[in-house]
């Protein structure tokens, strides 16, 4: 595969110096234009005012300059950056995302005979939506959450069957609900189980920590007794619960409910032409969903510490000797608890996303109530178990050991449920790129299935382990228990699962290898008259053959999903057939087989700790570090590009406040000015630039041309999200946008082509650009070309060359705009 055909130098002329002599003064950067007080200055900025002909006043019938909107990709980038200028202008918008101008283009609309060679630039900088300080790294903490999410919007195309499509957005809501009492079943086996119920009583563990001293029922103070013990740490997952509510809540104030610009809903109408979701007026408001799906889950999480509590209590008061009226009241507890249970399973069963209009309404005694009473149960289950039983003592592991494989087994049961949604959808209308045959959504659910069981276990694994000393936990050698079963069988299968990894990652390590040698016999004809260089071509080989593992993301994500579903059940098998954990379930079998169980289980509990502390690490690393940032970006940003369909705890979406912005700062502008727009994306923005302008008017979208570079739209979004980026849905926002041109390179692991059939009228895609521009040392690189890859395509002399050519095919405006006294703001 040739890296493409030469490309006639082509120099790109942004014209940095101060474009005319009708230029005011420099302003300092960070000014901003909208009337609103200059940081540090105390003062204000006059807005510059226009006519209401779309022409400023004193330049007669001069057309409105032309503008490029810039949307940067992952890892974020500046605005000096972005518009190639130290000096910059705040146009609209404020820190977490804002649409900038160099300085000297801050009044570009009243000097418009300036711009008549090169279009006014501006950028929209959203980085701060994704990242930040170091504590919001904590989001990755529900990477399951995140993951779970888009298994929603991986459902395959088939919007004729509405009844299974309802289907797989109703299971996928409630493996995120299972996920999210799984989460809240781990804070209570750490606090309540291990630390209230087994260290404490255990003398060889509780006297040894005195911070747990005034627990201690040697002492048989007010806390001793084992009921007000579990009532004092029900505390901690319950703050959990609440502090999952609560960044939920802030996140939605900031995120869902920022309004979209209105407009008819009969321009997405099917009968249009135009049959993408994203065009919908209420795909980028999720307000009503997702605060009717925070107060399920809040519920959720309040009901699963009451179940753990009056689960061990009532336990213990039906035994003999038992109070009978504690023990009425625990049944009864436990009643309520299961019918508030069944309200939380049928508030998420209810609704899902309302996206054909703008659903301004919110479910608000849902909101309000259903979190309400699950906190006021689990107030009376507090009471409860700290009545006072003195004859009570805790041994052993606390009663509902049993509650972990319930939740694998439910889980793995809406899996593949969701597996049969998805394969009776894909059979409807299969789609040839769509990966794994349409079962890319529960593979992903089955992973977020997994991270959350690793999380959760791994947490329990490594408080058991410090409370333990020097033993295994569950081994018996050491003062406690130890966690339930089950998670020491999950921490066991861990090592099969990562071998299982390796080999999948040696296999295409391999298949990248022979790739590369096939294309060094071919990466010299892209560059005729050069003088071959092996080093050279080896390097060009190595990152077009590296790109190339995109695409076989289905190979890893399959293999991997399967084999999890598989040791899954295999986890719960085992640990239900022996009742113990695998390193005394293999005593007796032949040496080398208890060797493996005992080395299997030791390994996985400390992976299993590892990986959240890993998890930990790499979050803070990547929010703070642009470099590590920009490594695992495209993952973070494709997963918080979606709504929150499915979890309300998920990481928020970002596209619901940048959607928004541009389709309002496009709309306006247009409407205001008249003149013509290209909206430059580049990776991840050029996601957004399609979503907004999916959102637009028809009247705008007649003035916009699109330009994308280093694009997944089809790579990444289109095979794996294809109901909402499928062949389809990319062929209609081609037929509503005036033009639209596609620059990649085959040296770039993100973007690519879209790939539209013949016959859908003018082409998007550009050839392959050529990466490196040079081979080797020429008159016009006398230094060696980077291998740009997914970076710089401004860089490449094609792309001043396309952005003209957009602008060309667009109509000139010849009518006055709508008549305005608005400002050079938009």
């Amino acid at each position: 595969m040739p890296p493409g055909p030469t490309i006639a130098p082509i120099l790109c002329d942004y014209d940095f110096a101060t474009p005319g002599a009708a230029a005011s003064g420099p302003r300092a950067a960070g000014t901003i234009l909208d009337g609103t007080t200059t940081p540090g200055s105390g003062g204000t900025v006059a807005a510059a005012t226009h006519t209401g002909t779309g022409t400023t006043a004193g330049n007669g019938d001069q057309p409105p300059p032309d503008l490029e909107l810039l949307v940067h990709g992952v890892g974020g980038t500046t605005p000096q950056e972005m518009l190639t200028d130290p000096r910059t202008v705040l146009i609209t918008g404020d820190e977490t995302a804002g649409v900038y101008r160099r300085v000297d283009d801050a009044d570009a609309e009243e000097r418009p005979q300036d711009y008549r060679e090169t279009p006014v630039r501006e950028a929209y900088c959203w980085s701060n939506l994704t990242s930040g300080n170091g504590a919001r790294a904590l989001w990755l903490l529900l990477l399951p959450f995140m993951v779970v999410n888009l298994a929603h919007w991986m459902r395959p195309a088939a919007d004729r069957r509405e009844r299974t499509v309802r289907t797989y957005g109703l299971v996928v809501r409630l493996i995120a609900l299972s996920l999210t009492v799984l989460l809240i079943a781990g804070a209570c086996e750490v606090a309540l189980d291990l630390v209230a119920w087994q260290c404490v009583g255990a003398r060889a563990c509780g006297d040894h920590r005195s911070w747990l001293a005034f627990m201690s029922p040697r002492d048989h103070g007010w806390w001793s007794q084992p009921g007000r013990r579990l009532a004092l740490a029900s505390l901690v997952p319950t703050a959990l619960g609440g502090l999952l509510w609560y960044l939920s809540n802030r996140t939605w104030s900031a995120y869902e409910s920022q309004p979209p610009l209105r407009r008819p809903v009969d321009e997405c109408d099917p009968a249009s032409g135009n049959r993408a979701a994203l065009c919908l007026p209420g795909f980028w408001y999720g307000r009503r969903i997702v605060a009717r799906l925070r107060a399920a889950h809040t519920a959720a999480s309040f009901l699963t510490v009451a179940a753990g509590l009056t689960a061990a209590t009532a336990a213990y008061d039906r035994e003999p000797g038992g109070s009978a009226l504690l023990d009425v009241f625990g049944w009864l507890l436990l009643a309520l608890l299961a019918v508030a249970g069944l309200l939380v399973v049928y508030v998420v069963c209810r609704r899902g996303r309302s996206e054909s209009r703008l659903d301004d309404e919110l479910d608000r005694v849902t909101t309000a109530a259903l979190p309400g009473t699950a906190l006021g149960l689990l107030a009376l289950a507090m009471v409860y178990a700290g009545w006072s039983r003195p004859g009570w003592a805790s041994h052993g592991r606390l009663p509902g050991d049993t509650t972990f494989g319930i939740l694998a087994l439910v889980q793995g049961a809406l899996v593949v449920a969701l597996a049969g949604c998805a394969l009776v959808l894909h059979r409807t209308a299969p789609a040839g790129r769509t990966p794994l045959r349409g079962l890319a959504g529960p593979a992903v659910a089955m992973l977020a299935c997994g991270l959350g069981a690793v999380l959760s276990g791994g947490v329990a694994q490594r408080v058991a382990d410090w409370l333990d000393g020097g033993a295994t936990p569950g081994m018996g050698h050491g003062p406690i228990a130890g966690p339930p079963v089950l998670l020491s069988w999950q921490a066991a299968v861990i090592p099969a699962v990562l071998l299982m990894v390796l080999l999948v990652a040696l296999f295409f390590a391999f298949r990248v290898w022979r790739v590369r040698r096939r294309l060094e016999r071919t990466v010299p004809d892209g560059y005729p008259g050069e003088r071959p260089d092996a080093v050279r071509t080896r390097k060009i080989a190595g990152a077009i053959a590296r790109a190339g593992l995109t695409d076989s993301a289905p190979g890893i994500v399959g293999p991997v999903a399967l084999f999890t579903l598989l040791l899954g059940a295999a986890a719960v098998v085992g640990a239900w057939a022996t009742g113990q954990v695998p390193g005394r379930a293999a005593d007796g079998t032949p040496a080398v087989l208890e060797a493996a169980a005992r080395t299997a289980q030791a390994l996985g509990s400390w992976l299993m700790g590892l990986a959240f502390l890993l998890l930990v690490t790499w979050a803070r690393r990547a929010y703070r570090s642009p470099s590590a940032r920009r490594t695992i970006g495209i993952l973070w940003d494709v997963g918080t590009f979606w709504p929150r369909a499915a979890h309300p705890f998920a990481p928020p979406c970002y596209a619901e406040r940048a959607v928004p912005d541009l389709t309002w700062r496009m709309e306006t502008w247009t409407r205001r000015h008249g003149g013509r727009l290209v909206i430059s994306g580049h990776s991840q923005g050029s996601v957004l630039a399609a979503a907004a302008v999916w959102q637009v008017d028809r009247h705008t979208r007649g003035r916009v041309a699109l330009l994308t570079y280093g694009s997944p739209l089809e790579r990444l979004y289109g095979r794996w999200f294809p109901a909402y980026f499928g062949m389809a849905e990319l062929c209609s926002l081609h037929d509503e946008v005036r033009c639209w041109r596609n620059l990649w390179r085959y040296t770039d692991p993100i973007g690519g082509p879209i790939r539209l059939p013949d016959g859908t009228g003018p082409e998007v895609d550009h050839d392959g650009l050529k990466d490196p521009l040079a081979y080797g040392r020429t008159p016009d690189h006398p230094l060696p070309a980077p291998i740009l890859g997914h970076s710089d395509y401004p860089a490449d002399p094609a792309f001043c060359q396309e952005r003209a050519g957009l602008l060309a095919r667009l109509p000139e405006q010849h009518t006055p705009p709508q008549k305005s006294s608005g400002r050079s703001s938009g």
